[in-house]
């Protein structure tokens, strides 16, 4: 027997131990937020507030986002993709992002991926993370950013890190050909997945460029919030009448879910930026060593969470003091944050299992985790090196 072998069957893991690996981290958070109150000592009354005030800071933005993009990303499941396997690693990103979900728009797109798996996930990873309505958006929200010009900029973000992701995918050899066909029904018109897809990006893009201030209705809808629930009402005509409720009713689960979550971070944040002054921290901070900081404490959240969405909702929270308290470009910070969180796709993440199971189950467990965590790390590299120089040129 191996010294490790005899230290895993000696080894007992205390009650504490136990605990701690058995909770969630929403309830952690939850936890801390109300020790640090008390750790200083807060009375009760002062407590429960300061509670109140941070769970509830952004939930209604955050909720104008996820309800409609869950409702639509409902309505897409219930329908089958169909695409020739090269269209398909085009598909992945807009369906990533516009479901929320890179696992969801993976799981409707491999089985007519072929021998192109590998590519459709990184391609589906980097959507999610960096278009509209996911990462940026998503992000934003949590640091109290707006403005449509981060659509501009995170889409010249995107094309070279999809396109450094899908290099290394083929590259690394981890696609194979199908040897069992995949089950799944196809739609029959791949028009009818994309139309709202692009009924976003044209509202989106109208805001951008046009100013809509003379109609309140109109000015609304071109705002990425009111495109979104526009385009997720209008998408319900897809499905029939039977199944409009049942989508709706699955938006409001997975945003109930992911809205718990936020609010826990939001009132974690709010305890810990009253104990520590962030803005003397970070105050002789500026630029790009801000959004390195930035990338590395989403890296960190990510590769001990595994979750890209919990990552999203965690991280938000505690980059806002940050980012207000050190001279950044808001724009500089929210794609810094979206690109710390390609890193890395490891076991402790759903993604990895699905992927693995598909695209590299020929593949040996260390061999799995070498290629996907290395093509996210080559994606989060790419990005960074674009932002830099995006950075160091004077145009971000």
């Amino acid at each position: 027997m191996t010294f490790l072998e005899t230290w895993k069957k000696g080894f007992q893991p205390s009650a504490t131990l136990r605990l701690f690996t058995s909770l969630p981290l929403v309830v952690w958070m939850i936890l801390i937020s109300l020790f640090l109150g008390l750790y200083v000592g807060m009375p009760a009354q002062a407590l429960i507030g300061k509670f109140n005030s941070g769970w509830g800071n952004a939930l209604g933005e955050f909720a104008l986002i996820l309800l409609p993009s869950f409702t639509l990303a409902a309505v897409l499941e219930a329908r089958s993709i169909q695409a020739p396997p090269f269209l398909s690693l085009g598909v992945g990103p807009v369906a990533a992002a516009g479901m929320v979900c890179p696992d969801t728009a993976y799981a409707a797109l491999s089985p007519v991926a072929g021998d192109r798996k590998l590519p459709l996930a990184f391609g589906s990873y980097a959507g999610f993370k960096l278009l509209l309505p996911a990462g940026p958006l998503i992000i934003a929200t949590s640091l109290g950013v707006s403005g449509s010009w981060i659509l501009i900029y995170s889409l010249l973000i995107f094309v070279p890190v999809w396109l450094a992701g899908t290099i290394f995918a083929f590259w690394a050899g981890g696609s194979r050909k199908d040897r069992v066909k995949e089950g799944g029904a196809p739609a029959r018109n791949l028009s009818a997945f994309l139309w709202p897809f692009a009924l976003l990006s044209i509202l989106v893009l109208a805001g951008i460029f046009y100013d809509f201030g003379f109609s309140p209705l109109v000015d609304f809808i071109t705002t990425p919030k009111g495109a979104l629930l526009v385009t997720a009402a209008i998408s319900l005509s897809m499905v029939g009448p039977e199944q409009r409720r049942a989508c709706v009713e699955s938006g409001m689960r997975r945003t109930a879910q992911l809205l718990l979550i936020i609010g826990a971070a939001s009132a974690f944040s709010a305890f810990l930026t009253a104990i520590v002054p962030m803005e003397k921290v970070f105050a002789s901070q500026n630029g790009f060593l801000v959004a390195i900081n930035l990338f590395l404490l989403t890296a960190l959240l990510k590769m001990l969470q595994g979750s890209s969405m919990a990552t999203f909702a965690a991280i938000g929270p505690l980059a806002a003091p940050v980012v207000s308290a050190a001279e950044v470009s808001p724009i500089l910070a929210v794609i810094a944050i979206c690109l710390g969180s390609f890193v890395a796709i490891l076991p402790n993440d759903s993604f990895y299992w699905l992927v693995r199971k598909t695209a590299l189950a020929d593949n040996s467990e260390i061999s799995a985790i070498s290629i996907l965590a290395g093509g996210a790390a080559v994606q989060a590299v790419t990005g960074m090196a674009v932002l830099f120089a995006l950075h160091a040129f004077g145009l971000l």
